[in-house]
């Protein structure tokens, strides 16, 4: 069984004293030994707060980018090496607001994959099609370009401990509309079969593949129950506690699939 992984991308919210009292909450909860593993992302000045607060707990702390140069004349970047400096272990690469907002191409969010992993971070690799493109019957060729983009070359067996996929509709972030989770399932089990092309029947088995979009209380059972919805990435629903909490206790692992525990 994939032990479910709930994350929040907190993105350009929550300050100082909000993010210190949600990481007490959830050392609570992690000693709960609640059904899933649990990540939060918060803004880069926020993450060497929240890895100390959350030391020892088991909670993932992680930034929502990266730099792919080590170090340089890059004002305003910072690099996977100073994430991981400062106790975080992991890195969202490919968020569709990085790749729409800041024009973030395939190569781009390979090479900050890249870096992350030689930082000796871990990374969860969003992808996902635009609203135009699923009408267009694109779906399908967008997300398999996409993840071509980053298993190209790759290893199977350290690209499957090491980075989660997030599939996120880009026309389900932050809109209120998710994909049903039939939608869901189907692109995430053409992601594992593509996997599986590339890497391997166990690798491909050994993913975790997390939902985004639009991820609340009451779908993640839904989702959950799809047999290659490995868990989510959570954005507007993990800024409250009470909700991710809830997400996180409805996250029970549906009987299938194997791989990593």
């Amino acid at each position: 069984m994939r032990t479910p992984f709930i994350a929040g991308n907190w993105k350009m919210h929550l300050d100082r004293r909000a993010i210190a009292e949600f990481c007490a909450a959830l050392r609570e909860l992690a000693r709960s030994r609640p059904p899933a593993r649990m990540g939060v992302f918060p803004s880069f000045v926020y993450v060497a707060e929240a890895a100390r607060a959350l030391e020892g707990s088991g909670v993932i702390v992680g930034a929502q980018t990266c730099h792919p140069q080590g170090s340089g004349a890059f004002t305003g970047e910072v690099s996977a090496k100073q994430v991981r400096d400062v106790g975080a272990t992991h890195v969202i690469v490919g968020h569709s607001e990085r790749r729409q907002l800041c024009g973030e191409s395939d190569a781009d969010v390979r090479a900050r994959l890249d870096a992350a992993l030689a930082a000796g971070l871990d990374a969860i690799l969003c992808l996902g099609e635009t609203l135009a493109e699923r009408k267009a019957g694109e779906t399908a060729r967008v997300v398999s370009r996409q993840l071509g983009a980053a298993t190209a070359g790759q290893s199977g067996e350290p690209f499957s401990r090491r980075v989660t996929i997030a599939y996120e509709p880009v026309w389900a972030i932050g809109t209120g509309v998710n994909a049903t989770a039939a939608q869901a399932q189907e692109v995430h089990a053409l992601l594992r079969a593509q996997l599986a092309a590339a890497f391997g029947q166990e690798a491909a088995a050994a993913t975790t593949i997390q939902y985004g979009g639009s991820v609340k209380p009451g779908n993640i059972a839904e989702l959950m129950a799809c047999p290659d919805v490995d868990g989510a990435l959570v954005g507007g629903a993990s800024l409250e506690f009470p909700s991710f909490e809830a997400i996180v206790r409805q996250a029970a692992p549906a009987p299938h699939g194997a791989g990593r525990h």
